[in-house]
């Protein structure tokens, strides 16, 4: 048997898990535009557009100039942002830092100090939550202990009066999605946290939404199931292409699953772009600490050229590095330098800077091993190395990277950066 969608075809055979299968079939009601084909990583951005809709898919969520305060607290800084239609976006930042905050005012559960918040084109500001058409995830799930499964999943629809003909199937189809068909007469404390998880996702896409906010849901998991939620939601969203704002403070799960991140510090947007941007060139120090694993090396500028800097460490130490911002000899900055792009014992010329190095121990990550190597300073650096390697501690080793993998910050600007970014498509 096979399924034409649009020129997407799903055949016996392929492979499509039964539920990604029931997550187009699902979508198909929704009247969206053209899918890709099962296993493409290309994913159309006017998904889930109705057809003819003419508006622009690059602002379907824009945020002007909004601000929230909380009496003289500045919970989020003129915030400029647009979100794309069948956009993944993640609020990544740490506690405090405004994402939140900013989900709650798109949501409507916060209505903003100033500014507009348009959705489709149209302000939201004044329109309670249940008119937004916006599906919501919490983490903790939010589902009614009284009722089953299927009654979860149904309530949506039910209160905004679907027919009763229509209803059965639409659960079904959301429970096939999720793959907990065959749950739908327990009750959610019958369920693990992982399946609860997935009905409050099934709930919260029922009813067809053109948005869905996911407020930090797979927090109260373990770290295997967590991580295979976040290859199901990825899954999900590509196939159904629905638009998802989502927040969370764990960073693996921001670039796992994300067409794009928005850094949050102190109430703003301190640097928006896809995953690999962010990991490979931080804007700002912050950036650099809270995204992935750095080393940070604080020092003197003795010498700018070309983009370049070189900068004077510790203990007579010198070190190559690019120059993020204007800077003078004499100027005080903050060195990065991510562990995997730290050289032992660099050959030839490759390197521009080259440090000798004592082992103060070793961490076994199964695929990889992180060398401690302590410099002549006393700054310790760490080194991700191949997990066969035999190092003993004590022994000495030499360092090296190229400058084109060191990123030199303003060291005032390490400490904290407050500035708003505008966040805008590409």
């Amino acid at each position: 048997m096979a399924g034409t969608w649009r020129g997407s075809t799903i055949r016996e055979g392929t492979a499509a898990s039964p539920a990604l299968q029931s997550a187009v079939l699902f979508s198909r009601e929704a009247g969206a535009v053209e899918r890709p084909e099962i296993g493409s990583t290309t994913r159309s951005k006017s998904a889930a557009m109705p057809m003819g809709d003419k508006r622009s898919d690059a602002k379907f969520v824009d945020f002007i100039d909004v601000e929230k305060m909380y009496g003289n607290f500045h919970a989020v800084r003129r915030l400029n942002l647009s979100i794309g239609r069948g956009e993944f976006l993640t609020f990544l930042g740490p506690s405090g830092s405004g994402k939140t905050t900013t989900l709650n005012m798109l949501a409507g559960f916060e209505r903003p100090s100033q500014g507009v918040i348009t959705l489709d084109g149209a302000s939201v500001d004044r329109l309670p939550p249940y008119e937004r058409n916006i599906g919501m995830v919490f983490q903790n799930y939010a589902l009614f202990p009284h009722m089953s499964v299927a009654d979860n999943v149904a309530f949506p629809l039910s209160v905004r009066k679907t027919p009763k003909a229509e209803i059965g199937p639409r659960v079904t189809r959301a429970l096939e999605m999720v793959r907990l068909e065959q749950f739908k007469d327990r009750k959610p404390a019958q369920l693990s946290g992982g399946q609860q998880q997935r009905v409050a996702l099934a709930r919260a896409l029922v009813f067809q939404p053109t948005l869905v906010l996911m407020d930090e849901p797979l927090g109260a998991l373990d770290k295997k199931l967590r991580e295979h939620m976040q290859i199901e939601l990825k899954q999900i969203h590509e196939m159904l292409g629905v638009t998802i704002v989502y927040v969370t403070h764990d960073q693996s799960e921001a670039l796992t699953m994300s067409d794009r991140v928005a850094i949050f510090e102190s109430g703003a947007i301190v640097q928006i772009g896809t995953p690999d941007r962010l990991y490979n060139e931080p804007s700002t120090a912050f950036v650099a600490s809270f995204i992935g694993e750095n080393n940070a090396l604080d020092g003197v500028v003795e010498r700018v050229s070309g983009g370049q800097c070189l900068v004077a460490l510790p203990n007579g130490l010198k070190a190559s590095a690019l120059a993020i911002g204007d800077f003078a000899p004499g100027a005080k900055v903050h060195l990065t330098i991510r562990p995997e792009r730290i050289e032992l014992s660099p050959k030839g010329g490759a390197t521009d800077s080259r440090f000798p190095a004592t082992v103060d121990g070793r961490i076994y990550h199964g695929d990889h091993q992180r060398l401690l190597a302590r410099l002549p300073s006393g700054q310790l650096l760490t080194v991700k190395i191949k997990p066969e390697a035999t190092i003993a501690t004590g022994e000495t080793v030499e360092l090296g990277w190229s400058a084109s993998d060191c990123r030199a910050f303003p060291a005032d600007a390490a400490a904290t950066n407050k500035s708003s970014t505008t966040g805008k498509n590409p």
